[in-house]
């Protein structure tokens, strides 16, 4: 009674009262503008380095080609083993066709610079593939060596003066005649999703690093999935509460902070040094991850477990439900969509990690995907750090568009858990 006759007396319209409200309004504006003024600058460092990536790496999304005409000369292949025909010739003929007046060594080299290097491969196999036209003459549209695909591109200045830049002022009419022919396109550039490594950038693809990646992924899924979920459930609805579970607790939380570098380590020191698995193989990168993994997923399950309600173990426990079929039957199927969720959240993690993988040697130039789990791979991080290390300029435009697939691959695993967590959470 005395409070609210206290209250009823004081004037709230007073100058001081006034002055301190003032001050309190004054303060809650700081503080969203301080909010506002953080969240633009985050979104714009994000907006400046989705916009480098894509400026640097949208031209590795397509490749010059060459349309050219390649006579298969019955003199040139054997029709009984037409893969060790002279191809490197062929392609010699085909270009020199089109530019009968070039002579001489040296400008004829000049000349099949234009074309990639493996151009001779993709004739055999042409040939191999149809040996009914040894012969005759096969059409094909293959890429342009990666000097000619920059200056079609608009990266070479063709105002510089010649000695400063790799293609010669002849090159550059050559391949002007072919572009006036209407031999030169630039189509969307399907071997970057489709082509394995190669020396060449205009050759070079994420092939074998995205089933590397999937490879390793598959293996930490196994691992990581079932141990995390067995460990949370012990530690949350069985392990008894003393010094020993206090330990390991803070233990597991101090390993989701250890430096993915430290998992790497022990990787290389245990799985391929003690035990001798093969080196830059997915099998040991996903066990590597899953070590990396496996602290979070435990977390993430601990904290889906908790919230569902004490309510739902009561409830089955009165109703003479053992306590394995109180957690297998009611608590973990109803904390699933949170498993789920942290699962692929902790999954995409794994797949941008490339410290723990260089160590373990998922780095190695392979021209092939792997056929499993047990052959030598790269990743896609791992992919990217070798490319970002090579010379060529080529390989500079490749290095921005593996960063944009590994961003691709990354929104769409975290729209799959926003996904699950909506169509899937319970409130309660």
């Amino acid at each position: 009674m005395a409070d609210t006759i206290l209250r009823e007396n004081i004037d709230w319209s007073n100058s001081r009262a006034l002055a301190h409200r003032r001050r309190r309004h004054a303060a809650d504006r700081r503080l969203q503008i301080s909010g506002i003024v953080a969240i633009s600058i985050a979104v714009g460092l994000l907006g400046v380095l989705i916009v480098s990536l894509i400026g640097t790496g949208y031209k590795a999304f397509v490749q010059t080609m060459v349309t050219l005409e390649f006579p298969i000369d019955p003199e040139l292949v054997d029709a009984e083993s037409p893969a060790d025909g002279n191809y490197r010739l062929i392609v010699k003929n085909a270009m020199h066709a089109l530019f009968p007046d070039v002579e001489g060594t040296s400008n004829l080299k000049a000349l099949n610079e234009v074309l990639t290097n493996n151009v001779q491969f993709m004739v055999r196999d042409a040939v191999v593939a149809d040996p009914s036209l040894i012969g005759g003459a096969v059409t094909l549209t293959v890429p342009a060596s990666d000097p000619f695909d920059q200056l079609n591109k608009g990266e070479i200045d063709r105002d510089t003066p010649e000695a400063q830049r790799r293609v010669k002022d002849q090159q550059i009419v050559w391949f002007d005649a072919l572009d006036a022919q209407g031999r030169i396109s630039l189509p969307f550039n399907w071997g970057l999703f489709f082509n394995a490594d190669s020396r060449f950038p205009e050759l070079a693809g994420l092939s074998g690093a995205i089933v590397g990646s999937f490879f390793a992924l598959l293996v930490c899924f196994l691992i990581s999935f079932p141990l995390g979920i067995a460990a949370a459930i012990y530690l949350e609805e069985f392990a008894p509460r003393n010094r020993w579970t206090d330990v390991i607790e803070v233990n597991i939380n101090n390993l989701a902070a250890v430096p993915s570098i430290v998992f790497g380590l022990l990787g290389l020191a245990v799985f391929l040094g003690f035990f001798g698995l093969p080196r830059s193989a997915p099998l040991v990168g996903g066990m590597v991850l899953s070590l990396m993994t496996l602290p979070t997923m435990i977390i993430v399950t601990r904290a889906a477990l908790k919230a569902v309600p004490p309510s739902i173990r009561e409830g089955a426990l009165g109703m003479g439900a053992s306590k394995h079929q109180v957690v297998m039957h009611h608590v973990l199927p109803l904390a699933m969509p949170g498993i789920l969720t942290g699962t692929i959240i902790g999954m995409a993690q794994a797949l941008g990690e490339t410290a723990p993988l260089l160590l373990i040697g998922m780095n190695a130039f392979l021209t092939s995907p792997p056929g499993g789990i047990l052959d030598a791979s790269t990743a896609l991080p791992t992919q990217i750090f070798i490319w970002a290390d090579s010379p060529e300029r080529g390989f500079v435009a490749r290095t921005s568009a593996g960063i944009l697939v590994l961003l691709g691959f990354l929104m769409v695993m975290n729209a799959i858990a926003i996904f699950l967590r909506q169509r899937l959470e319970r409130t309660w």
